[in-house]
């Protein structure tokens, strides 16, 4: 920061004591409330975030989702590499098929939550805000033509674009106050958003990430170093928010492409089951990943290699293990599966969408190839 020059500085020394005694103090009054003005902001980024009501449900929960919702392309074609090509243009030049897949997303997140719907919705395979504003007004619709009350409305869209290869990135869609200036992606052409929520004053740190996939990648591994990527700079944004708080309530969701017990999730993310080691501290935390030792035949959120596995997963800070500010009810934990797979189906395998570009009846289309997650958080009175 460059200093004041001598020449300036004596001259707003000059003009100060030229002035009034009645002005200065007028001066000095609004000088105070500036400043009173910008501490107040600086503790609560979300202070001019949009004046959006605190939902929740009768016992005071707010239901989190967490959904890899595969291929949601908006209604533009902005010529996409070969890649995503073939999802970009059938769903900008096909209005029945994009309002389609709309619709059958929407429709199955509004099943939860007694009707309402997640109240905070984090999902990944998203091609635009453009994309994830669709969603959003796609569930308003329907809350407004179900009669529901007004405060149910999703107001908010966190989000950045990302070309990384594949024009995907998560995004968040909430009823919760957000501060979109702490809004970040974080890594080189990594898909991890940093959004924060605020309740009651209370800060919510929330990572959506999309890991590298499975696929035999060019280097000829089948995505290890990427998925370690990842997880590397997940938690070294986790490790500097706990040094500077060690109660900081720091939430991690995504689709992994990994299971709980993988090197990359329970080594390098540190993301552990045993909630006895999550203890608050500013020297390498760990996280409680809520789907360690789950039984993927029931907590599966894709069906692959001919069996179900748990890659979509949701892990807590220790400060999310307390009483104070945001907290997480660790035995709520789920993955939804009413209404997402085939009729019929004699494995538990998500119902897909299927490719845009194929010739298909609208019975043949389903959702997406994973099942959401979802789980309970609560968040204390204002101080």
């Amino acid at each position: 920061m460059e200093r004041t020059s001598p020449i300036l500085k004596a001259a707003i020394t000059t003009l100060i004591r030229r002035l009034p005694a009645k002005t200065l103090i007028g001066l000095a009054v609004v000088a105070a409330v500036v400043a009173s003005f910008a501490i107040t902001k600086f503790r609560n980024p979300a202070a001019n975030a949009g004046a959006v009501p605190t939902v929740a449900s009768d016992d005071g929960s707010i239901l989190f989702c967490w959904w890899n919702v595969e291929n949601l392309f908006d209604d533009k074609e902005d010529k996409r590499n070969s890649i995503d090509k073939e999802y970009d243009v059938p769903f900008a030049e096909n209005e029945k098929l994009r309002n389609l897949k709309l619709d059958r997303i929407a429709t199955a997140l509004l099943k939860m939550n007694d009707g309402k719907g997640p109240d905070v919705i984090a999902i990944c395979e998203v091609e635009s805000v453009r994309a994830a504003d669709l969603l959003r007004a796609t569930l308003n619709k329907k809350l407004e033509d179900a009669k529901m009350d007004k405060k149910l409305e999703y107001k908010n869209v966190v989000m950045k674009n990302l070309d990384a290869g594949r024009h995907i990135a998560p995004a968040i869609i909430t009823r919760m106050n957000v501060a979109p200036q702490l809004t970040r992606m974080h890594g080189n052409r990594l898909r991890i958003l940093e959004a924060h929520l605020y309740v009651n004053g209370h800060d919510l740190c929330i990572m959506a990430s999309h890991w590298t996939s499975q696929l035999k990648q060019r280097d000829g591994t089948d995505g290890d170093i990427g998925r370690e990527k990842y997880a590397v700079a997940i938690y070294e944004a986790f490790r500097a928010a706990a040094k500077k708080n060690v109660d900081t309530d720091f939430l991690v969701c995504g689709d992994f492409n990994d299971t709980p017990d993988a090197q990359p999730v329970a080594k390098v993310l540190g993301a552990i089951g045993d909630k006895n080691k999550v203890k608050p501290t500013d020297n390498e935390p760990f996280l409680l990943d809520l789907l360690t030792g789950k039984d993927p035949n029931k907590f599966g959120t894709i069906f692959y290699n001919g069996k179900p596995l748990i890659y979509d997963q949701i892990c807590a800070s220790p400060g999310l293990l307390d009483d104070k500010g945001w907290s997480v009810d660790v035995e709520s934990v789920r993955t939804e599966t009413a209404g997402l797979m085939r009729k019929g189906a004699t494995r538990r395998e998500p119902f897909r969408f299927g490719n845009p570009g194929h010739n298909m009846k609208d019975d043949d289309r389903g959702l997406s190839d994973h099942f959401p997650v979802t789980v309970r958080l609560k968040v204390a009175p204002a101080k």
